[in-house]
């Protein structure tokens, strides 16, 4: 057996398909499938149970993916001893991130850990989900709710704050806003109450509003909407700068604390390379937040 055998067995075991597991490996299906015989065969044991869902772990694939994982770790290990550069992270690394962190938060952020490391390539994947770190959809994830199942280990990047918001140009042509009991003649901007994936994403539920007349499962969508002057919606406050004309609205009565959690897989607290980005990443994002909400609190009291 060597270590090309388990990585296509992990990479079938996290895709489920031969030809999923083929993309990520950039082999085609059929390739794929006779790698995997070939570890069956040294085994004496089917590792995979095949049905028209794809390619479950058997019995005996089940105890062999710890040890894979285990592999996996120790030659990316020696990677990171052998391949450094001056003390630099090199490689690649993928982060999940939903889409509000990932479109005014991370391009920055990312921007500066790449120009101190040269030989990175980073990858972000903005998607209004939960990540499933276990099938390697993504090195790490950024959440706005910690998990409490899973073999994960999980930090707090930073806390962030949302506000009620809207565009100078609504705000100037629509009935006043003084107070909660105001917004109920107004429309609102949210989410798909069915497609809000977590909790924490629940924002009307604090903020008295019944309605969400126009909704994304996107927070950009949602920001785009404000900015065009479609109505009020509850935004990320580190979002405001990048939206010409939105203020916060309601500030001293409507303002929800929230926070972004760094999720990683348990099996990587060993990697020294990800625990340095991890705390790049997590030092990044507590000043751009402090930055970008300093400049959303000034762009109000300009406003005013």
């Amino acid at each position: 057996m060597d270590w090309d055998d388990l990585r296509i067995f992990l990479a079938v075991a996290r895709a489920e398909s031969l030809s999923g597991a083929g993309r990520s490996l950039k082999l085609d299906a059929a390739t794929v499938g006779r790698r995997v015989s070939r570890l069956e065969e040294a085994f004496g044991s089917k590792l995979f149970v095949k049905s028209p869902q794809g390619y479950a772990l058997s019995e005996a694939g089940d105890r062999l993916l710890p040890h894979a994982e285990a592999a996996e770790q120790a030659f990316a290990g020696a990677e990171e001893e052998l391949s450094g550069i001056a003390g630099q992270l090199t490689g690649q690394l993928r982060i999940g991130a939903p889409d509000g962190c990932a479109n005014y938060l991370l391009p920055q952020v990312c921007a500066k850990i790449a120009a101190e490391n040269p030989g990175l390539e980073i990858q972000i994947i903005a998607l209004p989900r939960v990540f499933n770190l276990s099938k390697r959809e993504a090195d790490m994830a950024i959440a706005v709710s910690r998990p409490t199942a899973g073999r994960l280990t999980v930090q707090k990047l930073t806390d962030y704050h949302l506000s009620l918001a809207a565009h100078r140009d609504y705000l100037a042509n629509a009935p006043p806003v003084r107070d909660k009991s105001d917004l109920s003649v107004h429309r609102m901007i949210g989410y798909i109450p069915d497609m809000i994936f977590d909790k924490e994403l629940d924002y009307f539920a604090e903020t008295g509003a019944e309605m969400v007349g126009l909704a994304s499962n996107s927070a950009s969508v949602q920001m785009r909407m404000i900015e065009a002057g479609a109505g009020l919606g509850i935004v990320h406050d580190f979002a405001i700068p990048f939206a010409p004309g939105v203020v916060r609205v309601l500030g001293d009565e409507i303002r929800l604390d929230r926070a972004f959690w760094l999720i990683r897989h348990a099996d990587d607290r060993r990697s020294e390379r990800l625990t340095r980005f991890a705390e790049a990443l997590g030092q990044g994002l507590r000043d751009e937040v402090a930055r970008l909400e300093r400049a959303a609190f000034e762009t109000t009291l300009a406003g005013l």
